[in-house]
């Protein structure tokens, strides 16, 4: 087994060339995937609209936006986001992000910032419906039969029904499901209350060092996938381990921490991709710690499986 690694984009540019050359980069040097950061409030383009972009010109690379759920509605989310899987063949994710900035709150006048718990409640609903929405569709939904006139078999198209404290919503979805089924959802986790919220495939997390990462891991779930982040090549980060070192002694600290803390993998917080891929992959790769994945979508890469439609398998039985 080998690690997973993965870069974290961000940036202000609303220069398109800028993005493609850094997820190319990623693509070519076999990397799982990329996330692209984003805030509700923030100056720059929206993380959805960028993996987009670069989806077409890609081919490998997991694409993994940070879209908000505080201030977005979900079935807003699960469209966007379904057709990112859509336009990327099966490569999509979805970082989920929470919102307590009052500043952003004021942008939309709609109601006061709640509490940090509240806003984590409101996000686990936001996932289940997305979650919901997705599996709407059976992947047989589309007939296309041309003598009928049918383009779709209705009775493969599920009403979620969801009621909440935060969301009422009917379903079904307006996009057909999701090559993934389910594309991988992932958050950053500083602590239990927001591993044991959010119905993740993939938690970021940030330990001091690898004994730090090992008593993380140990306190997760196992059918999760854990990734350290480390902060990279001057990358200005509060949260997470600031490495400041030659590619080989980056390419020691990885070996460690995989070995003794039991992460599937890392992610690197990078100002630019060629700080990774130029000697550190190559690194990587000759000491067998890192091979690209020829499995072609975002979840067989990250070893998830396959995702099962809840309606269709309900149906079954």
């Amino acid at each position: 087994m080998t690690l997973h690694l993965a870069v974290a984009l961000t940036g202000d540019s609303f220069d398109s060339d800028h993005w493609i050359r850094q997820v190319r980069l990623a693509d070519e040097a076999g990397l799982d995937f990329v996330t692209f950061e984003d805030d509700f409030g923030r100056y720059g383009p929206d993380a959805v609209q960028v993996a987009a972009r670069v989806a077409p010109l890609t081919r490998h690379v997991g694409l993994v936006p940070v879209a908000t759920t505080t201030h977005t509605e979900p079935f807003h989310l699960s469209t966007a986001l379904a057709t990112l899987d859509w336009v990327s063949k099966g490569r999509a994710g979805w970082q989920v992000r929470v919102s307590k900035d009052p500043a952003e709150a004021a942008l939309l006048g709609r109601r006061e910032p709640l509490p940090a718990g509240d806003l984590l409640a409101e996000a686990g609903d936001a996932i289940e419906v997305v979650r919901r929405l997705w599996d709407s569709w059976e992947d047989d939904a589309i007939i296309s039969d041309v003598a009928t006139g049918r383009y779709i078999d209705r009775d493969r198209l599920h009403y979620i029904d969801f009621v909440g404290e935060h969301f009422s919503v009917k379903g079904p979805s307006i996009v057909p499901r999701p090559p993934q089924g389910q594309p991988v959802v992932a958050a950053l986790a500083h602590g239990p209350q927001v591993w044991e919220a959010l119905d993740a495939d993939v938690f970021f997390v940030t330990p001091s060092d690898a004994d730090d990462a090992a008593r993380t891991v140990r306190r997760i779930v196992p059918e999760k996938k854990i990734f350290a982040d480390l902060a990279v090549g001057g990358h200005v980060a509060t949260d997470a381990v600031t490495f400041d070192g030659t590619p080989a002694e980056l390419a020691d600290l990885i070996q460690s921490w995989w070995t003794v803390s039991g992460v599937d993998g890392f992610r690197l917080r990078v100002t630019d991709v060629a700080d990774v891929t130029e000697v550190l992959v190559p690194e990587l790769r000759r000491r067998g710690l890192f091979a690209p994945s020829a499995q072609p979508v975002l979840r067989e890469r990250l070893g998830l499986g396959t995702a099962v439609n809840r309606y269709q398998e309900a149906g079954r039985a």
